[in-house]
């Protein structure tokens, strides 16, 4: 796997969209579409991806927004409207609950959306606003669940990925893998990515080439370990 971006392309996309929507944004629709354009990347148009930015209010003051892949959207042809604006502030300040059920969790979602008439934001919203980096990259590469399905599935990928990535067990998506995302990141803040066993991959970095990057960069790993796999049960 190698990555896809294109100089050209990219200021392509903040020609089209960054007057209106600001750079940031254009090129999250970007690389979220080279990503959702992978079909070994996504599974029927999954994933998700985030950037944070800073927007001016109704009265012109600078606010601190989390733009999210929104439901029903498909990373390979997203246009910013997919990835509705929330208030990261308020949703950071949600980390310090106990416990936080789904219903509520979608209550305080779209109860903080910038827009109501946005679709509603990923399950993994909260994963995204708890991260401190800008840009976050997720998808269920075939490649990494290749490896973390197999009976030594977490040590096959601990190989692949090398220092670079964490790997954590799979919780069901929600705000407890927040949580334990966060978490994690905050032990290893040099780690480039996290892997949930079972789930997928997420990368984080400062600019939305670097997060991608990374992604292609660890999901690449992954595939070097599978053919070795296969060369090594091939001499057998």
């Amino acid at each position: 796997m190698q990555s896809l971006w294109d100089d050209r392309e990219a200021a392509d996309f903040i020609a089209r969209y960054g007057e209106r929507w600001g750079e940031p944004l254009a090129l999250r629709v970007y690389t979220s579409r080279l990503i959702g354009r992978d079909d070994t990347l996504v599974l029927h148009g999954g994933g998700n991806t985030s950037v944070k930015a800073e927007v001016p209010d109704r009265f012109g003051e600078p606010r601190a927004v989390l733009f999210v892949k929104g439901s029903g959207w498909n990373l390979a042809d997203i246009e910013p409207e997919g990835l509705p604006g929330l208030d990261l502030a308020y949703l950071r300040r949600l980390r310090a609950l106990d416990a936080l059920s789904d219903e509520d969790m979608v209550n305080e979602l779209r109860t903080h959306l910038l827009d109501a008439r946005s679709p509603n934001p990923s399950i993994e919203t909260l994963l995204h606003a708890f991260l401190p980096h800008r840009f976050v990259d997720h998808s269920h590469a075939d490649a990494i669940l290749a490896l973390t399905n197999r009976e030594n599935g977490e040590q096959l990928v601990r190989d692949a990925l090398g220092n670079g990535g964490l790997v954590l067990p799979y919780v069901m998506p929600g705000f407890p893998l927040a949580l334990q995302v966060a978490a994690a990141v905050e032990q290893r803040p040099e780690a480039e990515g996290v892997l949930l066993m079972h789930h997928g991959l997420f990368t984080f970095g400062d600019t939305a080439r670097e997060s991608y990057e990374r992604h292609i960069e660890l999901v690449a790993r992954a595939e070097s370990r599978i053919q070795a796999a296969a060369a090594a049960d091939g001499e057998s």
